[in-house]
């Protein structure tokens, strides 16, 4: 069971768009003691060399999978990737097959905090927004910034060139339609804006405002302090 349904504890589904840093947002909340499930590191976990999911994928995109150094049938996730950025359609049927498994885990996870009496947990995930499954939770926490932001620090972070970039922006929504869904979400959705850049002394305090700023918005039990 996932949102709502899971007695005792609140979840918050974390997303934005690329670069904007999300997994920074994500690393803050876990260090305030908050637990924080990341799903691509859940997505890794299906797909791990030898996963049955691995041969699926290989069935459909046999160039992005090879034998690795175990002899066991191991993901390219670079090469991957470039497949389903430029493939609207490979995307969609990548997604079929992953994220059944994905969301599986995740709700079981989920089950294991509520057990463990966690007041508010949270999942970290790329696409909530653009497949609907933010709706899975009781809140919604959208980390956003300026288009022209995200695509310098795509180039920066991943040497793209400025065509490479403009691809990634354009296999995920704007964020500004992610701000949108959160910011019609009303009480049950908030946007962290990061705009600052990642070289500025300053940037982890403003961040960290803006992220209990935000975490008061959606009525969560405060962060302690020194910490987020």
């Amino acid at each position: 069971m996932i949102g709502g349904m899971i007695p005792g504890m609140i979840t918050v589904g974390l997303t934005g768009g690329i670069a904007c840093g999300k997994s920074t947002v994500a690393g803050m909340i876990r260090a305030a003691g908050v637990p924080v499930l990341d799903m691509d590191q859940v997505s890794r976990t299906v797909m791990a060399p030898g996963a049955p999911l691995v041969d699926e994928i290989g069935a459909r995109w046999p160039q992005v999978v090879a034998p690795d150094g175990a002899g066991r049938l191991a993901v390219d996730r670079k090469a991957l990737g470039a497949v389903i950025v430029a493939d609207p359609a490979a995307k969609q049927e990548l997604e079929r097959l992953v994220h059944p498994r994905v969301w599986a885990w995740s709700g079981a996870w989920l089950e294991e905090q509520a057990a463990a009496g966690c007041a508010v947990a949270v999942v970290e995930a790329a696409l909530m927004v653009e497949t609907g499954s933010w709706r899975r939770f009781d809140r919604l926490l959208v980390v956003s910034c300026d288009p022209a932001v995200q695509r310098s620090r795509l180039r920066a972070r991943e040497g793209y060139s400025e065509e490479q970039a403009d691809r990634w922006l354009a296999a995920q929504w704007p964020v500004a339609e992610k701000e949108r869904v959160a910011e019609e979400a009303g009480g049950a959705g908030a946007v962290i804006r990061n705009d600052s850049d990642e070289g500025d002394p300053a940037r982890a305090g403003a961040l960290s405002g803006e992220l209990r700023a935000a975490w008061r918005r959606l009525g969560l039990p405060d962060l302690p302090e020194g910490q987020g």
